[in-house]
């Protein structure tokens, strides 16, 4: 058994959980998520916590005991305190503003980049270079943050690009300094 799919999911105030036919329901006072369980997984529901039980050990390895635990633990945090992550534009000329339903990027291309804000997410740019991505679904955070994050990485000489604020990004020497 996975020592994490053990752990009971803990349920604080305000959030209910419903489970019908291996749809996992989760509503809190920040919105409401759905996850339907294709694993022979079966659930003790208790007042303030949901355990997550494997019915088959043969079906259903234990690696997926504790990703379910972990997928229905991480709804419990969305509902109750969302998650974020915070991009930071580095280079001359990078800025970025949010118009209606859509980011909108300048990263040193001829041409502005946009990108559609999916459904669910709110996103905030401060100072036209610091993009903050907060939503209740954790995936759904990350893999915005990481699309926008792949328009222009950091390049190792200059540093420009768009980063995760506190991102280590390794420097180079350049031509001029490996001729010494």
């Amino acid at each position: 058994m996975s020592k994490l799919g053990k752990q009971p999911v803990i349920l604080p105030k305000g959030v209910e959980c419903k489970i019908d036919q291996k749809v996992v329901n989760i509503k809190g006072p920040k919105g409401q998520l759905k996850l339907k369980i294709e694993r022979d997984i079966k659930f003790l529901q208790e007042p303030q916590q949901l355990t997550l039980l494997i019915e088959n050990p043969i079906t259903c390895p234990s690696k997926f005991h504790g990703l379910y635990r972990t997928l229905i633990n991480n709804m419990v945090l969305g509902v109750t305190e969302g998650f974020s992550k915070q991009l930071e534009l580095k280079g001359v000329g990078y800025r970025a503003a949010v118009q209606g339903n859509q980011l909108n990027l300048q990263l040193g291309f001829s041409h502005p980049t946009k990108k559609d804000i999916p459904e669910g997410l709110q996103v905030k740019v401060e100072k036209n270079v610091l993009v903050t991505i907060s939503g209740i679904d954790k995936q759904l955070v990350g893999q915005f943050a990481a699309e926008v994050h792949h328009m222009r990485k950091p390049e190792p000489y200059k540093g420009k690009g768009v980063h995760y604020v506190g991102q280590y990004v390794r420097r180079k020497a350049g031509k001029s300094a490996a001729k010494k």
